[in-house]
């Protein structure tokens, strides 16, 4: 039970984020990923929510909601493929 936030403010931290989800049910999990080079935010994130209709309730009322300055972009996210 994950979801795909993009579009997300560089400035946005864990906490900003855990203080909106907490909001729609119990947060699980977040990540954050970074630039391995830079060390910078890459402008989305991945939450894990405890069930699937808090998780579907988040992504209903947040979808294309602006939040520090962007339109964020919520969607389940996609188990991760394998890279070779």
């Amino acid at each position: 039970m994950t979801i795909y936030i993009g579009n997300l403010s560089f400035q946005a931290t864990e906490d900003d984020i855990r203080e909106v989800f907490v909001e729609y049910g119990t947060v699980q999990r977040i990540s954050l990923p970074t630039d391995r080079e830079t060390g910078r935010k890459r402008g989305f994130a991945f939450v894990d929510m405890g069930t699937e209709s808090e998780e579907e309730k988040a992504i209903e009322e947040l979808d294309g909601a602006e939040w520090m300055g962007r339109e964020i972009r919520l969607n389940k996210a996609k188990p991760r493929e394998n890279r070779r």
